[in-house]
């Protein structure tokens, strides 16, 4: 959802300027069309190998942010993009182990490397990596996660166990029904839905970004940029994802979703009997907030963050007829110039040009706009994203 082509009478409110300009930064942090589109013919050209090789009944479908539409662009240009595959197999839990499943799923993707290679492809992996729960397939610019799973039977229809090679225990997941609750909670929105009704036939839904999607793509761009030095303590996505679509209350306007939202955060972190959790939605038994309890430092550097953010959105709250050039200011203290420079030039050349459609119609001279006087930088972020 693009707020510069919403229109206005006269002047803007500090609300909606606060706004226009965060979501026009957020916008730029998108993933670009292309890089989008051709991470998603990987995507589908992998999914398609292990259906068709694996034994029958393999299951393929997308997890995490592409699935969810709140993908953010990595702290540095060398820094990877990743999508999630969830590769699950018609297998009972009694009759295979993590260690047998990762090599089954694992076999089948050295064996798509190596036809890619070859037929003499060039669009095949660059690399293919075991991880923790996942293979890791490496392309120029992203990089493809494989989950191998199996169906969890007692959270059925689409619960799913994954592998983790560092715990004993067989991990629960639902991402299919993690991501219909988030679909659910973005569509109490009433713009969005009238977006996707006036668009359906002009422009793919994934490029209409509800005012959910934009708020956890600012939490997450936020928690990346105060986390650039500390990555091993950063939040998973996954939590203020969850702490946002549970706090959310189908607000329109952006500034004010993410002011409410952050209000109510943190009476959704439960304490049961001595452990902090916050649970999937989709799955009670999955715990966000499980690492918390084993390195209580990540639940400390969470706080810190989170009063950072708090702390910005409050001051932003109290500039009520400051301008836009001392808006600015205040917001490139907390986020990245480059982002925010592109968003105030589209911002104030909109101004100028509604100034000066005004001032002609009384004849009088037209105003300029005065650009910010801080020199924006010319990369994103400072750090790469870790990978799963």
């Amino acid at each position: 959802m693009n707020a510069f082509h919403q229109t206005r009478d006269n002047t803007d409110s500090l609300e909606q300027m606060l706004s226009m300009l965060l979501d026009g930064a957020v916008e730029v942090l998108d993933i670009s069309p292309d890089l989008h589109d051709t991470a998603v013919r990987r995507y589908k050209e992998v999914g398609a190998w292990l259906a068709e090789n694996g034994n029958p009944g393999w299951e393929i479908h997308s997890q995490g942010s592409f699935l969810l539409g709140t993908v953010v662009r990595p702290g540095t240009e060398s820094g990877e993009y990743d999508i999630d595959l969830v590769c699950r197999l018609p297998l009972k839990q009694e009759s295979t182990s993590k260690e047998g499943l990762k090599k089954c799923v694992g076999d089948q993707l050295v064996a798509y490397r190596g036809w890619k290679q070859r037929q003499g492809h060039t669009d095949g992996p660059d690399s293919l990596e075991p991880r923790r729960r996942c293979w890791t397939l490496g392309y120029p610019s992203f990089h493809l996660d494989v989950l191998p799973a199996i169906p969890d039977e007692k959270h059925r229809p689409t619960g799913i166990l994954l592998t983790d090679k560092n715990l004993h225990k067989w991990q629960h997941s639902n991402p299919l029904g993690y991501a219909d609750w988030f679909r659910k909670r973005s569509e109490q929105s009433r713009a969005l839905l009238e977006k996707l009704h006036a668009n359906v036939a002009e422009v793919p839904e994934h490029h209409i970004r509800s005012t959910l999607q934009r708020l956890v793509q600012i939490l997450k761009w936020h928690c990346m940029l105060f986390f650039a030095e500390d990555t091993d303590n950063r939040p998973p996505s996954i939590l203020l994802t969850t702490l946002a679509g549970r706090a959310y209350r189908g607000e329109d306007d952006l500034f004010t979703a993410v002011r409410n939202v952050l209000a109510a955060m943190p009476r959704l972190i439960e304490n049961r009997e001595g452990q902090w959790w916050v649970p999937n939605p989709a799955h009670e038994e999955e715990n966000f907030t499980d690492k918390w309890n084993e390195y209580p430092e990540r639940r400390r550097k969470f706080l810190s963050w989170f009063d950072e953010i708090s702390t910005t959105m409050d001051s932003l709250s109290l500039m009520e007829s400051k301008g836009l050039d001392v808006v600015y200011s205040r917001l490139v203290k907390s986020f990245e110039a480059g982002p925010l420079m592109r968003s105030y030039e589209r911002y104030a050349a909109r101004e100028k040009a509604s100034t000066v459609q005004r001032m002609s119609a009384t004849g009088l001279l037209s105003a300029t706009a005065v650009g910010p006087r801080r020199k924006p930088n010319t990369f994103y972020g400072q750090h790469p994203g870790p990978r799963g």
